[in-house]
């Protein structure tokens, strides 16, 4: 059994004040006896105001929140699954980055999200994620103290493909931290969350942004921990941000695996 942590959180425009979030969130994971703590996307700041956001918008090296939480890692030896932050590339372009932190602060992986989010929901609320970021182009997994971890972010869950591949990787659990609009999570979040898991047959784990944001957006919250059956065995709410404490075991993957081999059923589909 391992045992991990999800930081509910809601992310402001101000990074400094982020990063004293996750390593207080550090701290208190380690304390709570967590070997692994998952961060949800945008760690680093959530700003539409995109002048403003520039600013804060910087290379790995100089960012206040991925520093943070390599020294954080260090400090207290938890390995850190970053949800996402938002990174300038080495061509100016932005990333929507996940980054996994090992236990001696070192990053082992990178991850920047496949799949981006351009909407216009009834509600009237319009996205283009592809005006501001690059769609990266690989699937990247993981070895952590929780097992495999395969790597998504937020509107990737809503692509088969992906989790497919994940599955296909043998990964133990998936991280899909997200910034939910509230329309979209009370339509699909749990739904989503819960169909991936078991075409998986794996865990997911999704730390999720909450509440009323400084930028005007609200997000839907309801960090969850799903096992490979289905079941939600953590679900934090759509209130507040707070710290949440899950227990991923290698025999219920085994188990389920094992009762229901659709991993292993698995055919491609003709064409």
């Amino acid at each position: 059994m391992t045992r991990i942590a999800l930081l509910q959180m809601t992310s402001g425009v101000d990074p400094a004040v982020n990063a004293r979030t996750v390593s207080d969130a550090a701290e208190q994971a380690k304390a709570g006896g967590a070997a692994m703590l998952f961060t949800p996307e945008m760690t680093n700041v959530i700003d539409r105001d995109r002048k403003r956001a520039a600013q804060n918008v910087v290379s790995e090296a100089d960012d206040l929140v991925l520093n943070a939480a390599r020294e954080a890692a260090a400090r207290h030896g938890l390995c850190i699954a970053l949800g996402s932050i938002a990174v300038a590339r080495e061509d100016g372009r932005y990333a929507n980055r996940a980054v996994v932190i090992d236990p001696a602060g070192a990053i082992t992986a990178r991850y920047d999200k496949l799949h981006m989010f351009d909407v216009d929901l009834a509600s009237g609320e319009s996205w283009r994620e592809s005006n501001a970021y690059v769609a990266g182009d690989a699937v990247v997994t993981a070895e952590t103290p929780a097992g495999r971890l395969g790597l998504a972010i937020c509107y990737d869950i809503r692509f088969p493909g992906l989790f497919e591949e994940l599955g296909r990787r043998s990964c133990d659990v998936i991280a899909i931290p997200a910034a939910f609009t509230v329309p979209t999570g009370q339509a699909h979040w749990h739904l989503l969350q819960r169909a991936r898991a078991v075409e998986a047959s794996a865990y997911v784990v999704s730390a999720a942004q909450v509440g009323l944001h400084a930028d005007g957006r609200s997000t839907y919250g309801h960090s969850l921990v799903v096992d490979p059956w289905g079941e939600v065995l953590l679900d934090m709410g759509g209130e507040a941000p707070g710290l949440g404490f899950a227990e991923i075991d290698p025999a219920r993957i085994a188990e389920v695996r094992r009762q229901l081999p659709s991993l292993a059923n698995r055919r491609d589909i003709p064409r």
